[in-house]
């Protein structure tokens, strides 16, 4: 019997172009591939249905367990993480120089109260600096475009907590800008500090690197902000999934390879200057699979995302990783080509 056709949305990262160009291929199966410009179309059109398989942001996914039924379930492969810290942007005139002074002040939020990056900055607060969402109030809106509320996602108002959307046609760079709000957690950067037209908007961490470094050697978590997500129906379908995640791990360890081999050229295909020593430095920290799936190096991150989560109002029970993926596959005994060979 032909393999029924399905669709995956993934966004076009370097560690899943192979998916794409078709260097790697999902073995047995007959899956089409979908991804946008704007990630989170793809969210989007997998809460409506439209695909099988998708990369899906974490908070999006966890606030879909507090329906009756849950869609969906998710595969051990994290496409998009990022350190955090780095996130957090304050008007220089608001008088924020440390976490602490963000009490009583309002800060706005990229999307949604509860994005992916907010979820894990607003939990690195609370837990090392002892600044809690509740003491802050918050808008949400867009960076540097005017956006409105995501309505296609559940999105529970988290108890005691102070929470309004922009007005239409504003945005939260612009009002940072101006002092209407004090402070900005947002995946994207205000484009005036990128061309340097302000001096008003700085980050909240000036030396962000260094104190995303530390973190990483205090507590071994790399964030991650989004996981594959299946369709619950395809649960049993177990050569699917591990073709799929095979597909994936392989494409990422191929661009992984291409990186450690370029080391012994100092990587003279890599556009960025000194581009070497940022490899050797950030291998020997995170070591050599410093992109890890599966479910083994991630329980950590995962569960502190989880307990974030609710801790925040987002989930009315305290998942676990156990909770959340497909179960009954050794996804650690699925080897990565990069690494075993």
């Amino acid at each position: 019997m032909a393999a029924r056709k399905r669709d995956l949305g993934v966004y076009r990262y370097e560690h899943t172009e192979p998916l794409f160009d078709g260097r790697v291929a999902i073995d047995g199966a007959e899956v089409t591939l979908h991804t946008s410009p704007l990630i989170s179309d793809v969210f989007q059109r997998m809460a409506g249905g439209e695909l099988d398989i998708a990369e899906f942001g974490m908070t999006y996914f966890l606030r879909m367990f507090d329906l009756d039924d849950s869609p969906f379930l998710a595969l051990p492969i994290f496409p998009n993480r990022n350190f955090r810290h780095s996130a957090l942007f304050v008007n220089a005139d608001s008088g924020i120089e440390t976490p602490a002074d963000l009490v009583d002040k309002t800060v706005g939020e990229f999307a949604l109260w509860g994005s992916d990056p907010g979820v894990w900055m607003k939990g690195v607060l609370a837990e090392e600096y002892g600044v809690t969402p509740d003491q802050m109030r918050w808008v949400i809106g867009g960076t540097d475009h005017p956006i409105p509320a995501f309505d296609w996602i559940p999105q529970p108002p988290p108890a005691g907590v102070d929470v309004r959307h922009v007005e239409e046609g504003r945005t939260l760079a612009a009002m940072l800008e101006t002092g209407e709000i004090d402070a900005l957690l947002s995946v994207d950067v205000p484009a005036a500090l990128i061309d340097g037209s302000t001096k008003k908007i700085r980050r909240l961490f000036t030396d962000y690197e260094s104190v995303e470094r530390d973190y990483y050697r205090r507590t071994g978590i790399f964030p991650m902000m989004h996981v594959v997500a299946i369709r619950r129906e395809l649960a049993g379908e177990r050569e699917l999934l591990q073709s799929v995640y095979r597909a994936f791990v392989d494409a990422k360890a191929m661009v992984q390879e291409q990186y450690r081999a370029g080391a012994a050229k100092q990587h003279m295909a890599v556009i960025t200057p000194w581009f070497s020593e940022l490899f050797a430095e950030n291998r020997a920290l995170l070591g050599e699979d410093w992109w890890p799936y599966g479910l083994d190096a991630n329980q950590k991150a995962v569960n502190t995302f989880l307990r974030y989560h609710h801790e925040q109002g987002l989930s009315r029970q305290l998942l676990t990783a156990e909770d959340i993926f497909v179960s009954d596959i050794e996804w650690n005994t699925l080897r990565e080509k990069g690494l075993s060979e």
